[in-house]
């Protein structure tokens, strides 16, 4: 279930960016670094049945999640603009779609980063 969520979370940044044209600002490029690669080792993963990779998937999805948080906080609270680590190109507290008044990009990345973890940590437990 972990490889599906990154499997859809990649596939939603690819999409974003490569068919609906918008352009990632630079906490998007640190997200999908942390992201990208879940799909891959995740995939290996689930292939073999190995669940010895959670210790090295918790620490990107712990960074990814608190990375989408601090994007979100950008993007929705008006006073965090001023540390904003986007100073050239895209805002980093634009907002290309902005769903039911708070779904934005970051949010979902948010989401598949703790939903990852989560069944990270539910794989750790069926190993003790």
């Amino acid at each position: 279930m972990a490889w599906l969520v990154a499997l859809v979370a990649t596939g939603g940044s690819l999409y974003f960016s490569e068919v609906a044209g918008f352009i990632p600002c630079e906490l998007c490029w640190y997200q999908r670094i942390l992201m990208y690669p879940l799909a891959v080792i995740l995939g290996i993963a689930s292939y073999r049945d190995d669940r010895s990779v959670v210790p090295y998937v918790l620490p990107l999805t712990a960074g990814g999640a608190a990375l989408s948080a601090f994007h979100y906080l950008l993007q929705k609270v008006p006073g965090m603009a001023a540390l904003s680590p986007c100073r050239e190109g895209i805002p980093c507290s634009g907002q290309y779609i902005n769903w039911l008044g708070f779904i934005t990009i970051p949010f979902l990345a948010f989401v598949a980063f703790v939903l990852i973890s989560l069944l990270m940590w539910a794989a750790r437990k069926g190993t003790d």
